[in-house]
């Protein structure tokens, strides 16, 4: 399954994420979401979470699940995806992260994006919302570090 995330692997691989607005710029450059292999790639992805492959873990507003942690073969990010549709838990990034949204139904926003890419920068801390509908998101975190907060 890890295939299946190599092109959001290697859009952000290498990229600093001190300036999310430059991460963003060049993320979209590398890997379009609205883009016919931005679409497709959304389309597995659905396809994977309605076959119960992807955020398999907990309930409504917030499933999860682990598809890797950070190893060379992930380009040293930790791969999580995560079905929301409403709040999840407070937590810091410590080296940032970078998200890549997909709407599922109605309207939802994360972080103001509809679709695509956010980016959150190192040592950033926030409650992750999804207002408006669901989305699907996969997070990468560089080198898998991220902590849980209260």
């Amino acid at each position: 399954m890890l295939d299946t995330f190599l092109p959001l692997l290697e859009a952000a691989s290498g990229l600093s994420l001190d300036d999310p607005g430059s991460a963003l710029e060049r993320l979209n450059e590398r890997f379009d979401p609205k883009s016919e292999r931005g679409l497709a790639l959304s389309a597995e992805l659905e396809r994977l979470l309605d076959a119960g492959e992807l955020a398999k873990n907990g309930e409504m507003p917030v499933k999860w699940g682990r598809v890797t942690k950070a190893t060379p073969e992930s380009l040293d990010f930790s791969i999580d995806v995560v079905h929301m549709n409403g709040a999840g838990p407070r937590h810091r990034h410590p080296g940032g992260e970078v998200n890549y949204c997909i709407p599922l139904s109605g309207s939802p926003r994360f972080e103001g994006c509809q679709r695509g890419w956010v980016v959150m920068p190192p040592d950033s801390v926030h409650v992750p919302e999804v207002s408006g509908g669901e989305m699907l998101i996969v997070y990468l975190l560089p080198g898998g570090a991220m902590e849980f907060m209260k």
